[in-house]
């Protein structure tokens, strides 16, 4: 992790943006900046940031505090977001930072999927760095922002049943999600037209094994963008960044919220494969001697922002097929102006 400050710095200028531009469409910088700090990148963080602010929007203006007696109806109001991100400030000022994810995890885990899986996406990257360094201003901070645009953006997913298919292995429960018969629209209209995934890991009791399980699905949604990448090369990068969200959040969480973790993250990642999946994979090719820095670079060099967070997830699977599916994505996506 960056000590240097270049990442405090960072988060303070991103934290006068909003968490999303033209009202749909998140803003990826702070969860970007994390990825490369993570990775020895730091030095590069401005330079892309400066790249990055055209797609920077003002902080929204509040409309009224969220307070401990009427949260609930503030949950999933996007007019609330600068309130929640309020709420959440004075919470991690006030208690331990650790008791505020433990307490609110519960309640906006069910809404994980509401702005398309960023919020709990931030937030995981919100925890990395809370976990590997200080607790400075500007990372608890980071935190708030995160957790309140998940409770602005908080969307269940209601009514999802199961479909008569048991896998074994996350690589054969992803080979079972059936596609789309309708892939068009933008996420909420897919994700509504969702109605089954396959049974998976549902014989899961202890949460040793709940998180090898998560970690199981990382790896292998990870290595099926290599050869599925093409159906949708943004979107697909959240079947994999979603549930790493998740896993690196859980040594910050109780033991007994693992296991519904993993639960709301399979459903998670399966929904993705089912809304952008391709009607056939392709062959994935080696990475040949590149090393995975290297890969840190060139992701760093594109600048697109989800390539920074697919290859940042890569490098935590870190094994070759991997690294090839961080380099397809780099191939598919276009790079930041």
């Amino acid at each position: 992790m960056d000590g240097t400050g270049i990442l405090d710095e960072a988060l303070e200028r991103l934290h006068r943006t909003g968490p999303e531009r033209l009202g749909r469409l998140s803003n990826h910088a702070p969860m970007a900046v994390e990825a490369l700090a993570s990775h020895g990148q730091a030095g590069g963080v401005h330079r892309w940031l400066d790249r990055y602010s055209a797609k920077l929007e003002e902080f929204p203006s509040g409309t009224a505090p969220v307070t401990a007696a009427d949260w609930r109806d503030a949950l999933g109001d996007l007019r609330r977001l600068a309130d929640w991100i309020a709420f959440f400030g004075r919470e991690v000022a006030e208690r331990p930072w650790r008791d505020v994810l433990g307490q609110w995890w519960p309640r906006l885990l069910p809404g994980m999927y509401g702005g398309s899986t960023h919020p709990v996406i931030r937030v995981g990257h919100a925890v990395r760095t809370l976990l590997a360094g200080e607790e400075t201003a500007p990372r608890l901070g980071e935190l708030a922002q995160g957790l309140g645009y998940w409770a602005a953006r908080h969307r269940p997913v209601t009514g999802l049943g199961v479909l008569p298919v048991r896998a074994d292995t996350a690589d054969a429960a992803l080979d079972a999600v059936p596609p789309l018969a309708e892939r068009t629209g933008g996420f909420p209209d897919r994700l509504a037209r969702v109605t089954a995934v396959p049974v998976w890991a549902d014989d899961v009791r202890d949460p040793q094994a709940a998180r090898q399980r998560l970690a199981d699905l990382v790896r292998a949604a990870t290595h099926r963008y290599a050869t599925h990448g093409h159906g949708e090369e943004t979107m697909l990068v959240h079947a994999a960044t979603a549930p790493n969200a998740v896993l690196r959040t859980l040594p910050a969480l109780p033991e007994a919220l693992w296991l519904p973790s993993l639960r709301a993250a399979w459903v998670a990642s399966a929904a993705v494969t089912a809304m952008y999946a391709p009607d056939a994979p392709v062959p994935w090719s080696p990475p040949g001697g590149i090393a995975p820095r290297e890969i840190v670079q060139l992701a760093l060099a594109h600048g697109d922002e989800h390539v920074i967070k697919l290859t940042d997830t890569a490098m935590d699977v870190v094994d070759e097929r991997a690294m090839a599916a961080a380099l397809r994505c780099i191939e598919l996506s276009e790079p930041l102006s």
